[in-house]
């Protein structure tokens, strides 16, 4: 590993210790997983505190918010609107936890308010690719960036009403060695910028520009990922893969996610990034059991 650990403010999290859970709060009426807490635009309301409250309950080490949607079909929002979404619920998770708070963003400016407000962690869809002033910003703040491969093209989407959106005919040379150059390609951008070695999380972008088979190749071959020296971030929760290959809808996927975590883990992932906080916790730390007892 080119770190062994990562020190925010006065918390150190140790790859290789344990797993840490990263909960999801978004703050959308229109998350594929029918957890959107946006009830109308403009007001956040309780929902966002009460789920953060629960996760934090359950042992949650990271708060993830995000304000724009990334299913297929979704509606964009601009920066404005998703500052109006994610920063009053930043400030309140900043004001009541004494937890990790990190801003699902691609968009600099929005990244910037996002650490102003009490964010301290960046976690960029786009691995630095679709805003150049972010690699700036980021190392202005000397923040923990994480950067995630993406391929996402919605003419390669197909969407089904039950399932929701999947990625057909996404053709790449060699699945993992395309990955691992490409995250790398980010990684090449974030030290242009002057973000250290000890700051860059890699996330392989399970469902994001991948098939049914390739996400599952991917999760099964992460440790490849892991390889490159960088700890690791996995997104397996309630996903398309997990439904097609199950057949079931977004709200009966906690059993797959369970899976994916459990084999991500014992590949070498160091955190986990979830909707189903409690369950996932005891998963972690039943895996955690197994393949982390030296």
């Amino acid at each position: 590993m080119k770190s062994t650990g990562l020190t925010i403010g006065n918390r150190t999290l140790v790859w290789g210790a344990r797993t840490y859970v990263m909960g999801i709060l978004n703050i959308t009426p229109d998350s594929f997983s029918g957890d959107g807490l946006l009830a109308q635009e403009g007001e956040v309301g309780q929902a966002s505190l009460e789920q953060a409250r629960s996760f934090v309950q359950a042992g949650v080490d990271i708060l993830d918010v995000g304000g724009e949607s990334t299913r297929p079909g979704s509606q964009p929002v601009d920066g404005g609107q998703e500052m109006e979404r994610i920063l009053p619920v930043i400030r309140a998770l900043a004001a009541e936890f004494d937890v990790l708070i990190s801003v699902d963003t691609y968009r600099a400016q929005v990244a910037e308010a996002a650490l102003q407000a009490g964010a301290s962690i960046v976690n960029d869809i786009w691995g630095l690719r679709a805003d150049p002033e972010l690699a700036r910003v980021v190392s202005k703040w000397q923040a923990p960036i994480i950067l995630m491969h993406n391929r996402s093209s919605w003419v390669h989407a197909e969407v089904r009403d039950r399932l929701g959106g999947r990625y057909i005919g996404m053709q790449y040379e060699k699945l993992l060695r395309d990955v691992c150059r490409e995250l790398l390609e980010s990684v090449a951008l974030a030290h242009a910028a002057g973000i250290l070695d000890e700051h860059i999380l890699l996330d392989p972008g399970i469902g994001f520009g991948k098939t049914v088979e390739q996400n599952l190749e991917l999760i099964d071959r992460l440790a490849e990922i892991r390889s490159l020296g960088y700890p690791v971030l996995l997104g397996p929760s309630r996903k398309s893969f997990i439904g097609y290959t199950l057949d079931l809808p977004p709200d009966q996927r906690r059993e797959g996610t369970a899976a994916a975590v459990a084999v991500g883990i014992a590949r070498g992932a160091d955190i986990v990034r979830v909707h189903d906080v409690g369950e996932i916790v005891r998963v972690a730390r039943m895996a955690d059991a197994i393949v982390r007892r030296s």
